[in-house]
């Protein structure tokens, strides 16, 4: 490669030329914003940060929402498209090991729900293909599940998940959901 030199300096000619195209100039002061001086500029708003809280709040208004009511008898069962309903069939009849076990009785929902997808996320890489989530039922007074509810509809939502129902009596019945990872 070969190196090139440093320009030359301009020439007295050149800045004799500049001067002439330019004409008389003054000095601005440094201070002197122009901007400012011709109009006033807007207050700044968090405009961003206060649409995200706001579809936060909408997300959690409408996420939670029909989540109660779920009966504590009420039996889940879901297969996702595509794949042959004797893997539901199976399940439900216990023909899987359940390899590992999360139990989420007692916790508040946003606790739940992330100690949800980090269990299933942490199962599937460890290579679990059968889990068991143990959601509970309704206190008697209680209408319905709202962890019930909430496994319910997070499990639809993971695409690793296969299908899920819920377990047969000796395994929590209707309190607990056995899942059948992707692989």
């Amino acid at each position: 490669m070969r190196k090139r030199s440093p320009p030359a300096p301009p020439a007295e000619s050149d800045h004799a030329l500049f001067r002439n195209a330019v004409g008389p100039v003054r000095e601005l002061s440094a201070a002197t914003d122009l901007r400012r001086q011709t109009r006033t500029l807007p207050s700044p708003e968090p405009l961003q940060s206060q649409a995200d809280e706001r579809r936060a709040l909408g997300e959690s208004l409408t996420q939670d929402e029909w989540l109660v009511g779920l009966a504590s008898g009420e039996a889940l069962a879901f297969l996702q498209d595509g794949y042959p309903p004797r893997l539901l069939r199976q399940l439900r009849r216990g023909q899987f090991v359940i390899q590992d076990e999360l139990d989420l009785h007692h916790l508040r929902l946003p606790q739940a729900r992330q100690l949800l997808a980090h269990f299933l996320s942490d199962s599937r890489a460890r290579g679990h293909r059968c889990l068991r989530i143990v959601h509970g039922k309704a206190r008697g007074a209680d209408p319905g599940s709202v962890l019930k509810a909430m496994v319910d509809r997070e499990l639809r939502r993971r695409a690793e998940v296969i299908g899920y129902t819920s377990a047969r009596p000796q395994n929590g019945g209707t309190g607990a959901v056995l899942v059948l990872l992707k692989t």
